[in-house]
């Protein structure tokens, strides 16, 4: 081979090189372990599976998506450093804020806010309130649930009742579509949810939420946050690799799937009203 040729391979397969390093650079990290719990999409592992693949790509090292069925355990992972980060509700981060970095917080139709929907069946007009569904069935969607436990709890208790004596019953479906299902099958004839899911999932199942009426939307919230597990050195590249998702296609189209415009900074004053609830229900 000439040595002209020679320098133009040198050439070639550095520029390779160059072009994969940014690919392999962090594999040999320990992955980042991301809490999640049930969400709205049909096709969630898939979902899981491309966004792992972005943020791989950003963070340039591994990601794993950890799923458990309730907050609660996701919980305890953060405190036995089982998780780094995790998709958690508003009101298990006001209760461990001391423990937890606020990563970023959803923006959904424009704002890092949401409402608690109180749900019906739909052939039932006369409830405007939860003090309509006295001695009825009603479906709760988490414990560790700011729309689907804190807000009726606390509605219930302004208006000096007792939600363990209000209700003939009260379940946990762990979901709140499961909510929905439950009070569409005429499983509840009343529940509680989170409004972003149920307008999120009257886009993609109208034929679901059609069977629901909603009967009363709470005052605004601060939106779920990602949050990092305090002492990790996570929180500050995470974050730019979600608040980057909105300014590129791929980034756009993952986005578009969870029907939300990005992700904010965000600050803890957004979950002062899910403190108060908190504080005030004395829990």
């Amino acid at each position: 081979m000439n040595p002209a040729r020679r320098i133009l391979l040198k050439s070639a397969v550095a520029s390779l090189g160059a072009a994969v390093m940014p690919a392999r650079a962090g594999a040999d990290q320990p992955p980042l372990l991301f809490g999640t719990t049930p969400v709205i999409l049909d096709e969630q592992a898939a979902f899981l599976a491309r966004w792992r693949v972005y943020l791989e790509t950003l963070l340039r090292r591994p990601v794993r998506f950890v799923q458990r069925g309730s907050y609660r355990e996701i919980l305890v992972m953060l405190a036995g450093a089982k998780l780094d980060c995790a998709w958690l509700c508003g009101y298990p981060y006001v209760r461990m804020k001391d423990q937890l970095d606020l990563v970023a917080v959803p923006v959904y139709a424009g704002q890092p806010l949401y409402r608690a929907y109180l749900i019906v069946p739909a052939g039932e007009r006369a409830t405007r309130s939860i003090l309509d569904l006295r001695g009825k069935v009603f479906a709760f969607s988490d414990p560790d649930s700011n729309s689907g436990w804190l807000v009726p709890q606390v509605e219930l208790k302004r208006a000096g009742e007792d939600a363990s004596r209000f209700f003939k019953k009260s379940f946990y479906t762990w979901g709140h579509r499961k909510v929905i299902e439950a009070v569409a099958a005429g499983l509840a004839q009343g529940g509680s949810v989170d409004g972003y899911i149920w307008d999120s999932l009257a886009r993609l199942h109208p034929e679901l939420t059609g069977a629901t009426r909603v009967a009363w939307r709470s005052p605004t919230y601060g939106f779920p946050p990602i949050v990092a597990r305090r002492g990790t050195d996570v929180g500050e590249t995470l974050r730019h690799a979600l608040l980057r998702m909105s300014h590129t296609p791929p980034g756009r189209a993952l986005l578009a799937r969870l029907n939300l415009d990005g992700f904010a900074p965000g600050d803890a004053t957004l979950f002062a009203g899910i403190e108060a609830n908190w504080r005030y229900l004395g829990t």
